[in-house]
């Protein structure tokens, strides 16, 4: 894999850092959570000689790109990829998102359906996990506890409280979130089936079926909410499994774009 030559632009006062590569039919990348442009750049160099302009951005927050000025959610990441179409000069485009590029690519198709004419998501997030009983307890347990301390006005013990609570219990992409984490906390508290609902784009879901951030019922989720969306499953593959089987994906990538819709 060669390195990508990233362009550095400002937009709409973000500087922020895109790759393009390839002539023909335009096609945008949209990374996963804590990704970057590298993140789709194996298959931006597979789709170029097959006839693909494939445009690799880093989202605000991630890679070169700077921060959003204030925590964005969903639709704020939607309408910053509409101002990059704008601002390239790309009418009509085909998605391909990963994770949280997916749920960006769900919004955007919904917001914007002039300007989508196809979706590829791979292990979309958007479609949320209902919370376990014993998950249930102990959120409620440690809410009573806060609540109960800052009450007594021991608010330092209640920061400590809640600072091990998190190293035990949340995500990893909530504990290295850093300067993103009221942004993360948005983003993941977004229910996205309304969007999947009145996608118009043909999509099809690509998911592995050992993927434990995203599993593969939800996959078949959005299979049933998006009106036109077919779901490929690889077996033995994870989370990114459209890098663990680049060569499938990149096929069917091709195969479907290329179909006359």
């Amino acid at each position: 894999m060669s390195d990508p030559v990233i362009a550095r632009r400002t937009l709409d006062g973000l500087r922020i850092g895109s790759a393009v590569i390839g002539e023909g039919r335009p096609v945008v990348a949209l990374h996963g959570w804590g990704g970057a442009i590298r993140s789709f750049w194996p298959v931006a160099e597979q789709l170029a000689p097959r006839g693909y302009q494939v445009h690799v951005l880093d989202l605000p927050g991630f890679g070169v790109s700077e921060l959003p000025p204030v925590p964005w959610g969903v639709s704020d990441y939607s309408r910053f990829v509409y101002r990059y179409l704008d601002a390239a000069g790309l009418e009509r485009v085909d998605l391909l998102g990963h994770s949280f590029g997916g749920r960006i690519s769900l919004v955007l198709a919904v917001e914007h359906p002039g300007c989508v004419r196809k979706l590829v998501l791979a292990s979309s997030a958007g479609i949320p996990s209902a919370p376990s009983a014993s998950q249930r307890l102990r959120t409620a347990s440690a809410r009573a506890m806060r609540t109960a301390l800052e009450g007594l006005g021991l608010s330092g013990l209640r920061a400590r409280l809640q600072r091990r609570y998190h190293e035990r219990y949340a995500s990893e992409d909530y504990r290295t979130a850093g300067p993103l984490r009221a942004t993360f906390l948005r983003v993941i508290s977004e229910d996205l089936t309304p969007f999947a609902q009145r996608v118009q784009a043909p999509t099809v879901l690509i998911w592995g079926d050992q993927d434990t951030d995203t599993p593969l019922w939800q996959g078949r989720r959005l299979e049933a909410l998006i009106p036109d969306a077919g779901l490929i499953v690889f077996q033995g593959a994870g989370h990114f499994a459209y890098l663990e089987r680049l060569p499938d994906y990149v096929r069917i990538v091709d195969h479907f774009l290329g179909a006359e819709s």
